[in-house]
């Protein structure tokens, strides 16, 4: 169950690269249900907190703490980063990796990624080198790639960042079935519509720092800070 990774404790966490701090220190809660979207202009660290809550960024202090534990939180998770890795390989090896992995048979590995591929609109790219598709396609392809081992918790960069409204269609309706399912999301996202559609709590970045967590409901009616309100109402922030 979700339930079982939660709550995510964030105590004064940051990261740092060549003594400049990227992220942080950063206090943040997460309980297991819905839909969290991280928000903020370009440059607030939205894409540094998601690596580190997942573990692929370096925490230079502070704790981040999973009620089940690290190594079995990791073993639960998927990342769908904005310019996703392919793998030389088919579209439909592509997708069946993961499993395969995880030691499932070629045959059974390759039945349920034909089947995530038809979910995602790329039934007619199987045997198509992943490296040549759109890059619409390949963020399709990533997000089949990290659901098809029903991990319980999804954290997703921007993934429909410079998509068309039909691809965009596509995954937001395959990450409402996963929703529907029990995975928990973490989404980084710039696209107002997008959070307002799945957001069930907001994390509200600004230089590094956290200015504002929330029900969704609260932040995008009655922002709490004036930052929130500012990047609202479409103000550049500096």
């Amino acid at each position: 169950m979700v339930d079982a990774l939660f709550p995510l404790t964030v105590t004064g966490a940051q990261t740092m690269r060549r003594g400049k701090v990227l992220v942080g220190p950063v206090d943040l809660t997460l309980n297991g249900a819905g839909t969290t979207v991280v928000m903020g202009p370009n440059g607030a660290g939205k894409t540094t907190l998601l690596r580190l809550l997942h573990g692929a960024a370096r925490l230079t202090s502070g704790q981040i703490h999973w009620a089940c534990g690290l190594d079995e939180a990791r073993q639960h998770q998927a990342f769908v980063f904005q310019r996703p890795v392919m793998l030389r390989r088919s579209v439909l090896d592509n997708i069946a990796y993961p499993l395969r992995a995880h030691g499932a048979a070629r045959t059974q590995a390759r039945a349920q990624a034909s089947d995530w591929a038809t979910r995602l609109e790329l039934q007619d790219h199987l045997d198509r080198q992943a490296t040549s598709l759109s890059g619409g396609e390949q963020q399709k392809l990533a997000l089949a790639r990290a659901l098809i081992t029903q991990p319980r918790v999804v954290f997703l960069d921007e993934p429909c960042a410079a998509l068309d409204g039909r691809a965009t269609r596509v995954i937001e309706d395959v990450l409402r079935q996963a929703v529907g399912q029990g995975t928990r999301l973490i989404l980084a996202t710039h696209d107002l519509g997008q959070a307002r559609r799945f957001a069930d709590d907001v994390v509200f970045l600004l230089k590094g720092r956290v200015h504002e967590h929330g029900a969704a409901a609260t932040f995008f009616h009655t922002p709490q800070t004036a930052q929130a309100a500012a990047y609202l109402r479409g103000d550049i922030l500096e």
